[in-house]
């Protein structure tokens, strides 16, 4: 379990602003869990999960792909990769990853800290049923120094994702 006891900032004007708008949007949402910034990069969910002292399988990468050319958003556990033809064979045709400025332009938010929620218009969602393993999730929130803890249920409600099995 992360240490919990660590200050979160309680105002948003502290974070970055990018930060600051998913607490405005996580709060909007209902979400509980704070935005919190962190000492060291989560760009990846190794270094989250490092930096959170969880399982990197509580990490919930949110990964943007290019579905037949509009942008989908594929939450993963941070145990795998998503395996395109899984995607694929559940969606129909074709599934490529998504490049820097398509991310940035889909969700207004950096790769390395996209988060799940809080981009210009809602994204078609997918989320990995293997993230349901663990009580508390920790996804990005904005920047590659923000992150947030969430659960599997609530991951789905707040992004309107189809549960998916999305790697092994």
């Amino acid at each position: 379990m992360p240490d919990m006891s660590r200050p979160v900032p309680s105002q948003p004007e502290r974070l970055h602003r990018n930060a600051e708008h998913m607490h405005h949007t996580l709060t909007a949402l209902g979400v509980d869990g704070q935005v919190r910034e962190l000492a060291d990069s989560a760009r990846t969910a190794l270094d989250a999960a490092q930096a959170l002292g969880v399982e990197v399988g509580a990490i919930a990468s949110s990964l943007v792909f290019l579905h037949s050319g509009a942008p989908l958003l594929v939450v993963t556990s941070g145990a795998h990769r998503v395996e395109p033809a899984l995607v694929e064979d559940l969606l129909g045709g074709r599934l490529e990853r998504a490049d820097a400025d398509a991310v940035r332009a889909a969700t207004g938010q950096p790769i390395g800290g996209v988060g799940p929620v809080g981009h210009p218009t809602p994204l078609r969602t997918l989320v990995d049923v293997a993230l349901g393993a663990f009580d508390v999730v920790w996804a990005a929130a904005g920047t590659p120094h923000a992150v947030f803890p969430t659960s599997y249920p609530e991951l789905l409600r707040i992004t309107g994702g189809t549960p998916a099995v999305v790697g092994r």
